[in-house]
């Protein structure tokens, strides 16, 4: 018995091989006309985005759970002031519209930090709905946006 599963392993595997470098060997096929139009194509953007009053909720939210759940802080942010767009789709055409901003948040510590964040098409939870990247100038702890979250402005 052993013998036997032993054998259709080793045929298995040999046929798996073969069709391996038979698809290595095949010749490339042109696009056809269905993957020219649809796939090949692009996502489609509408340009259609909430301003950027919208995020703020959901930036104050996600700070407060950050500090907390990784650097053991308890700072919250408890309101913004001076908010304001900076850009809207400032990149080339075909590129995932954002709208970017910045606003003042005022701290828990008492202190008013620069926030800048953009809000994205399709870039929310598996591309259902907007999504929001923001950093908190001086508390971007981890310098994802470095320096002084100069890389979450356009």
């Amino acid at each position: 018995m052993m013998r036997v599963s032993r054998c259709i392993r080793s045929l298995t595997l040999t046929v798996l091989m073969a069709y391996g470098v038979l698809g290595v060997l095949a010749p490339a096929h042109a696009a056809n006309w269905l993957e020219k139009t649809i796939y090949m194509s692009g996502p489609r953007y509408d340009a259609v985005l909430p301003t950027c009053d919208a995020a703020l909720g959901t930036i104050a939210a996600r700070f407060g759970q950050k500090e907390g759940r990784f650097w053991n802080s308890d700072l919250q942010i408890l309101g913004f002031e001076r908010v304001r767009e900076i850009a809207f789709q400032p990149w080339a055409a075909g590129t995932i519209p954002r709208r970017f901003c910045s606003a003042v948040a005022l701290v828990s510590d008492g202190r008013k930090h620069a926030v800048n964040y953009a809000i994205g098409e399709d870039a929310g939870m598996i591309g259902m709905s907007w999504g929001v990247e923001w950093c908190v100038v001086g508390l971007d702890r981890n310098w994802a946006y470095n320096p002084r979250c100069k890389m979450a402005r356009p």
